[in-house]
């Protein structure tokens, strides 16, 4: 591998380039699902490939290859040479880079048990067991399971010196129970929607999620939601579970802090940003108890936006985003940090894979659990009336991550501190800022859950990348609830 480094380094710099990288990635996948008793996908493939980055005439240049053969990765540099001068001459800045010290790097996330070491066979026995449980139940008309196993596998090296090697392991598994009645469809998902739970990790995850053992209850649930009466309209209080709080962090948080949508440098599929460079340090994004980290390192958790360097070779890193209510960082890359003034990037540049250049994407961006030990019955206990509502259903939100509105598949009644009624179509809408300032309780570490969200879209051509996202399950005042779906 090394030696495909330096064809392409080394080609690079003759042709005058000023900075250089290469990720060798490889890439290996397994997905299963089934359908209603049948199976439904059972695919196993794996990629292979070098993705070259250069900076020549101030501009950056990529190509790509799956032709690891040297003329075929001197021909990619070249070519990467080549687009960079052509990008030079509609360049609107000065590009610079800040600065980053050579990394040397070995490095793999954990794994008990080796996904791609459990047969098919086994894995489609776990899916079709929780498939009969889900049809036994009646009135479930589909059921849909699934799998999915990653191994990426890449090599960086960089012209400043770095040299680097990292594994990551992705295991994800998840279903869904639907319900289908005159002409009302309805749906519950578990552990998430979805897809599920992933995380960096092996096979020992599938155990863990109690997948067989939640089958009959989830549904159940979705059956149920025929008769259970209609999310109410109004103004209220509104306890959210951790999953659709992470999602709610992801789709309000996560992606207003890229550095390169603020910069106008990026707006595929999730438009620029509100968090104009006037608001970091001076933003009141949230109360005194919304605390938000994008953390990227070990000791945060096994999230899909764990790594030990990114695709830059910089670092994981655990920057501050929101401090006790306060706007405090970006996610951001070699380039923008310097263009900002920033001494460093903070390290969030990642690629799908080896045929695409890296995006400033969001790596684990969790709220913090309260301090004070809180459950989530604690939570219900101390609310006199509102709404507790679980599992996204679905989301909107405005190009600047401004204004919003969620739905999630159950709702549940809370009056006098005690869960009463199901309720279908709940769902709550608002404004970013005024929404993260209305929360006034979150529980305690115990509560606190890493959610993956393996399919963020960023970028033309798209690249879907994991994400994490840690949460307790939070209360919120004053919320605008049961609008989305008025008159359902």
């Amino acid at each position: 591998m090394k030696q495909i480094a330096d064809w392409a380094l080394g080609t690079a710099a003759a042709r005058g380039a000023g900075y250089c990288d290469i990720r060798v990635v490889d890439d290996r996948q397994r997905a299963i699902a089934t359908k209603n008793g049948v199976i439904g996908q059972a695919t196993d493939a794996e990629s292979l490939g070098a993705g070259i980055r250069v900076i020549a005439s101030g501009a950056w240049g990529f190509a790509a290859t799956d032709d690891l053969r040297r003329e075929s990765v001197e021909a990619a540099a070249a070519r990467a040479v080549e687009i960079a001068r052509a990008s030079a001459r509609v360049k609107h800045r000065e590009l610079a880079l800040a600065p980053e010290p050579p990394a040397r790097a070995d490095w793999h996330t954990p794994c008990v048990i080796d996904p791609f070491g459990t047969p098919v066979e086994q894995n489609l026995d776990v899916l079709l067991h929780i498939d009969r449980e889900l049809r036994s139940v009646a009135g479930i008309t589909l059921a849909e399971t699934s799998m999915h196993f990653r191994r990426y596998e890449q090599w960086f090296w960089s012209s400043g010196g770095a040299d680097i090697h990292q594994v990551k392991t992705i295991t994800g598994a998840g279903y869904a129970a639907y319900s289908f009645r005159d002409s009302e469809i309805s749906k519950r998902s578990y552990p998430n929607s979805f897809g599920g739970q992933y995380q960096n990790r092996g096979y020992e995850l599938v155990a863990e999620l109690k997948l067989v053992e939640n089958a009959r209850r989830v549904a159940e649930e979705a059956v149920a939601l025929h008769n259970a009466p209609q999310c109410p309209e109004c103004v209220g209080t509104v306890i959210l579970d951790s999953s659709q709080l992470g999602l709610q962090i992801h789709e309000s948080i996560g992606h207003p802090i890229e550095l390169d949508r603020v910069l106008g440098m990026e707006a595929n599929f999730a438009g620029t940003s509100f968090l104009t460079l006037d608001k970091l340090r001076t933003l009141r994004y949230g109360s005194e108890i919304v605390n938000v980290v994008a953390d990227a390192t070990e000791q945060h958790g096994p999230g899909l936006g764990t790594f030990a360097y990114d695709d830059e070779g910089v670092p994981a890193q655990c920057t501050p985003i929101i401090t006790n209510g306060l706007f405090t960082g970006y996610l951001s890359s070699r380039e923008t940090a310097a263009e900002i003034g920033e001494p460093r990037s903070s390290g969030t540049m990642r690629a799908e894979g080896w045929n695409r250049i890296p995006l400033i994407r969001m790596t684990n961006v969790s709220i913090l659990p309260g301090e004070d030990p809180l459950s989530l019955e604690d939570l219900i206990s101390s609310t006199d009336d509102g709404i507790f509502m679980q599992t996204n259903r679905s989301w909107s939100i405005d190009d600047k991550r401004y204004n919003f509105q969620f739905g999630c598949e159950i709702g549940w009644e809370i009056r006098n501190g005690r869960i009463g009624r199901m309720l279908k179509n709940p769902s709550y809408s608002g404004i970013t800022t005024e929404f993260w300032n209305s929360m006034d309780a979150i529980c305690s570490r115990k509560e606190w859950n890493l959610w993956g969200t393996p399919n963020c879209g960023k970028g033309q051509p798209q690249q879907v990348m994991g994400t994490g996202h840690g949460a307790a399950p939070a209360r919120f005042r004053n919320v605008k609830i049961g609008s989305a779906y008025r008159g359902t």
